[in-house]
C-alpha cells in the first residue's frame, strides 16, 4: 500500500542525533544568531519565522506529551521544539530540504503545544509563517500537487460541495460507497482518496437558511451567522440548530447569503493569498449585515476570523474593518452564554463524553463554555475524555494528506472515548465529527459493539430547549 508522506519521511530518516555539538544543548536558541534577508537560507524576508519568537522557546519538553506527532514517534524533530530549532536552522542559511519540509507538513497544527507551553511561545504563529514560506518555495511531487490542487479547488467552495450532496447521496443509499470500499482497490492505488471517502458523514436533507430569522419574543441581540463550507453542505443540521437556539434565545439572525469560505483551510496551509482573498471576500459580505456579534459553530473557522486583523494588516482597504471584523467573532458557546438562558431547558437522559476540537480549546481558548451549556441541560451527565489534549487526527485536511497517521490518531481517541462508557460523543466542529464518526465507526466494528451517537453541541442544546427526543441525536 502507498504510504503517506509523514510516514515515508518518518521511515527513511534518522534525526536522533540532530545537527548539535557534543557537551552542548543543539536546540539552544540565541535569537542574536538568527540571521534575516533576501533567501538567506530557506525562508524570504516576506514574514520569516519570527526570530525572537523562535528565541522565546527554552526547549523544556512541557510540549512533548502534548504534541500527536511525537506521542506517536518519538521523534525530536517531529516535536514543537524540532521544528522551531528547523526554523533556526533555515534562518541561519540551511536550505529549505524535503527532510525539512518533512517535518512540517507533519505538523498537525493542533496548537495543544500553545497551551501546554510555561514560556508561551506562539508557535501557532510560528507554524503558519513557516507554511507560507514552504508553499511558495518548495517544490512539491506531481501527485503532491495534484492531491492538494483537488482539495482546494473543492473544500473552499460551497457551491461545489453541494453539487457534490447528489451524487454521495446515491452512493450511500444504493450501498456502492461500502461495496467500493469492501474491494480495497481505492486504499491501495489512492489511499489520500480512500481516507477522503471515508470520511464523508450520511447525508440528510440540506436545510438552506433564509436571509433573516426572526427572534422568538423580545430581541436581545442582532447576530450575523456564518454558514461555512463543510459545515453548510454536509453538516446542515448543524446551522439550522444553531439559528433555531439563537432564535429561541432572543435573538435575530442574518445569514448574508452571498458569503463564502472563511479561509481557514487556506491559512492553516500556508496558501496566506488565497487565506486573505477569502477572508477579503467575507468582509465584504457582512459589511452591512449590521450586527452585533458573528456566530461561529465551527471551530477552526472561528479560529481564523478571530485572527483577520493580522490576517489583513497589510491590506490598506480592508486593514481597519478586518479589524472590526473580528472584533465582533464570537463561537456560539460565548454569544450564549452572554446572553445567558432565556429559553426552558427540557431534560435528556443521557450521557456524552466531550471533546474538545484543537482550534476551539487550543487555538480560541474556548472550553468552560460548551461545557457550561451542556451541563445546564437536566439529566445531563458530562464525561471526560482521558489524553483529552491529545488531536483526534482531523486537523482540517491533515486526515486527507496524511491517512496512516491521521487513522491512529483517530483510533487512540476512539479508545479513550469508549473507556467513559458514554452513550453520546459532543463535539463543535465538523472535521471532528467526521473524523471522529469514522473511527468510533472502525473501533465497533472491530469491537462487534454497537456505534456512539455524535452531535454537534449546539444540537444538543436544540433537543432540549424544542423538547427533542433522544434519539433525534443518537440515531445518525
Amino acid at each position: 500500500m502507498t504510504q503517506d508522506p509523514a510516514t515515508q519521511r518518518r521511515e527513511a530518516t534518522n534525526v536522533d542525533g540532530m545537527a548539535g555539538t557534543q557537551g552542548a544543548d543543539p536546540l539552544a536558541v540565541d535569537p542574536a544568531d538568527v540571521l534575516g534577508g533576501p533567501r538567506a537560507g530557506a525562508f524570504d524576508e516576506k514574514s520569516p519565522p519570527d526570530a525572537a519568537l523562535i528565541g522565546d522557546c527554552v526547549h523544556c519538553g512541557f510540549c512533548l506529551p502534548t504534541c500527536p506527532t511525537y506521542v506517536l514517534w518519538g521523534e525530536e524533530m517531529d516535536s514543537p521544539r524540532g521544528r522551531i530549532y528547523l526554523m533556526k536552522e533555515g534562518l541561519e542559511g540551511e536550505p529549505m530540504t524535503d527532510e525539512m519540509v518533512g517535518h512540517f507538513d507533519a505538523c498537525l497544527g493542533c496548537m495543544a503545544c500553545v497551551t501546554a507551553c510555561p514560556s508561551g511561545v506562539q508557535y501557532d504563529t510560528l507554524i503558519e509563517q513557516t507554511r507560507a514560506q514552504v508553499e511558495r518555495h518548495h517544490e512539491r511531487s506531481a501527485s503532491e500537487k495534484a492531491l492538494r490542487g483537488l482539495i482546494f479547488s473543492l473544500f473552499p467552495h460551497p457551491k461545489r460541495l453541494r453539487l457534490m450532496r447528489g451524487p454521495l447521496k446515491v452512493m450511500q443509499r444504493t450501498g456502492l460507497d461500502r461495496a467500493v470500499r469492501r474491494t480495497g482497490l481505492l486504499e491501495r492505488l489512492a489511499p489520500q482518496l480512500a481516507a477522503m471517502e471515508k470520511l464523508a458523514p450520511r447525508l440528510g436533507k440540506a436545510m438552506p437558511l433564509p436571509a433573516h430569522i426572526t427572534a422568538i419574543g423580545e430581541r436581545r441581540m442582532t447576530v450575523g451567522m456564518l454558514v461555512g463550507c463543510v459545515q453548510g453542505a454536509f453538516f446542515p443540521g448543524v446551522n439550522a440548530a444553531t439559528a433555531r437556539v439563537l432564535r429561541a434565545e432572543g435573538c435575530d439572525v442574518v445569514v448574508p447569503q452571498d458569503q463564502g469560505c472563511c479561509g481557514a483551510l487556506s491559512v492553516h496551509a500556508g496558501r496566506e493569498d488565497e487565506g486573505k482573498a477569502f477572508a477579503k471576500a467575507l468582509v465584504d459580505a457582512f459589511d452591512d449585515a449590521g450586527v452585533e456579534r458573528i456566530v461561529v459553530n465551527a471551530a477552526g473557522c472561528g479560529s481564523t476570523m478571530k485572527e483577520y486583523a493580522e490576517l489583513l494588516a497589510d491590506e490598506p482597504a480592508y486593514a481597519d474593518r478586518a479589524r472590526r471584523f473580528a472584533e465582533l467573532v464570537r463561537d456560539v458557546s460565548e454569544v450564549l452564554l452572554e446572553l445567558g438562558p432565556r429559553a426552558e431547558r427540557h431534560p435528556l437522559d443521557v450521557t456524552i463524553a466531550y471533546h474538545d476540537a484543537c482550534h476551539l480549546a487550543h487555538a480560541q481558548g474556548i472550553r468552560k463554555q460548551p461545557r457550561d451549556l451542556l451541563t445546564d441541560i437536566p439529566g445531563l451527565t458530562l464525561k471526560e475524555i482521558p489524553e483529552a489534549e491529545i488531536c483526534c487526527g482531523s486537523a482540517g485536511i491533515y486526515n486527507i494528506l496524511h491517512p496512516e497517521p491521521a487513522q491512529e490518531l483517530g483510533d487512540r481517541k476512539a479508545a479513550n472515548i469508549v473507556k467513559t462508557g458514554a452513550e453520546l460523543l459532543v463535539t463543535a466542529n465538523p472535521g471532528c465529527l467526521m473524523q471522529v464518526t469514522a473511527s468510533l465507526d472502525r473501533h465497533a466494528e472491530q469491537n462487534g459493539s454497537r456505534p456512539m451517537g455524535m452531535a454537534h453541541t449546539i444540537e444538543v442544546l436544540d433537543a432540549s430547549i424544542h423538547g427533542a427526543p433522544l434519539s433525534t441525536l443518537m440515531d445518525r
